[in-house]
């Protein structure tokens, strides 16, 4: 296998729209295969499922950036606040991964997810509610933002009056390109999200609620189970992993619906179905693309290939969700696909806290467009829908028409 590294073309929008001709030919050519990806990183794709299964789970491979030799990995994050940004779960390894998942992980139960469901669906219907007389909405910004940053938001405790500004901050954190992220922009986006954090975080000391917020400020304070520096990134992590996954899962989920109508009637006529096509989207085109980013802390052999020690280990959920080698037809969109074990949510340790919240908001969010939405189409050709450009894979818009209804 050659180890020239195959570059993934950020720039070229065919490929943001559709990159699954080219991640198809990447797992065809080899189990692991170099590539520069989002950034002009150097990266090891990791694209069949059994391997990245597999590499999800192997200790060898480390979640802190620090374990990288491209120094770029650290360089990216804003200087003054590299520690605070080092240390979320996302970045750490065990013991700290445990300690800091085990004070959050109550917030996620399966019976504290279910009490969720009728406020969830009080804010879809009321989202829903505002477009309904128009007859046309752009069901990102009107619809899959909104309902996860307002549910995330209550959870925790803190307003939702800045969404626009919070998603404005966020992307300019994280969403790549071709190149790497202006170091000026990022640092401008990351004090203004440090100062709005810090400010709900003295107005919930304050005054304490019964929300998760409250219990992470207690853990500081009192318990002492958590650094300054752990509490700030705690709360930033649960805020922006909170919603944005879940915004293109929504979003997502809808645009393929809309460009399969088939799978859109046969939904609609049978919405028993919605908790397997909420699987089957995470699948088919979930929200984290191309996949899992490691770092490999000593030379690793992965499907027969060396990978050397600080290299990044890109484990390609979206290019092994497809492999037919697990996934009969890959490549088409089945809503009754029913032995369906992706990998968009990770595995293992880091398996993600907030799938089981993900999972609901998006059952609830496109169940209820399909039954208060009635002849629901796109209102642009599907080629002339725009995408996030790396890294968070989802629609950057989603202009919609359907009927006009009364709010009721």
């Amino acid at each position: 296998m050659s180890q020239q590294p195959v570059l993934l073309p950020y720039g070229d929008p065919a490929f943001v729209a559709d990159p699954f001709p080219l991640y198809r030919r990447l797992r065809e050519e080899g189990p692991v295969r170099r590539a520069i990806i989002a950034g002009g990183l150097d990266a090891w794709l990791v694209t069949r499922y059994e391997d990245g299964l597999a590499a999800l789970s192997d200790p060898r491979l480390s979640s802190d950036v620090r374990d990288a030799s491209d120094p770029r990995l650290v360089e990216q994050l804003p200087e003054f606040e590299r520690e605070s940004m080092l240390s979320t779960m996302l970045r750490s390894d065990p013991p700290d991964h445990t300690r800091l998942r085990r004070l959050v992980s109550k917030a996620f139960t399966a019976r504290r997810i279910a009490e969720l469901r009728p406020r969830i669906q009080e804010i879809t219907d009321r989202l829903l509610d505002a477009v309904l007389p128009a007859g046309r909405a752009e069901l990102v910004a009107d619809f899959a933002l909104p309902l996860p940053v307002t549910v995330i938001s209550e959870l925790l405790g803190v307003p939702v009056d800045d969404r626009y500004d919070f998603q404005r901050w966020t992307d300019a954190m994280l969403v790549r390109g071709e190149k790497m992220p202006d170091p000026v922009v990022v640092d401008e986006a990351w004090q203004q999200m440090r100062a709005y954090v810090t400010k709900h975080l003295e107005a919930k000391r304050a005054r304490p609620g019964d929300d998760l917020l409250s219990a992470l400020i207690n853990a500081h304070d009192q318990e002492q189970r958590l650094s300054h520096d752990e509490l700030i990134a705690m709360t930033f992590l649960l805020l922006v992993a909170g919603y944005i996954t879940t915004v293109n899962l929504i979003a997502g989920g809808i645009a393929a619906l809309l460009t399969h109508p088939d799978q859109l009637t046969l939904l609609r006529e049978h919405p028993e179905l919605l908790p397997d096509a909420i699987e089957e989207f995470l699948r088919f085109d979930g929200p984290v693309s191309p996949g899992i980013a490691r770092f490999a802390r000593e030379d690793v052999e992965i499907a027969g290939v060396r990978v050397p020690r600080g290299a990044t280990v890109l484990i390609a959920s979206a290019i092994a969700d497809r492999d037919p080698a697990r996934f009969p037809e890959p490549d088409r969109l089945d809503i009754t696909r029913r032995d369906n074990g992706h990998l968009a949510f990770g595995h293992g340790i880091h398996y993600c806290l907030g799938a089981p919240l993900a999972r609901l908001e998006g059952q609830i969010a496109i169940g209820t467009v399909l039954r208060r939405l009635p002849d629901l189409a796109l209102a642009v050709p599907p080629t002339e829908l725009t995408w996030r450009p790396g890294g968070l894979r989802g629609p950057a818009r989603l202009p919609v028409t359907f009927t006009p209804g009364d709010p009721g």
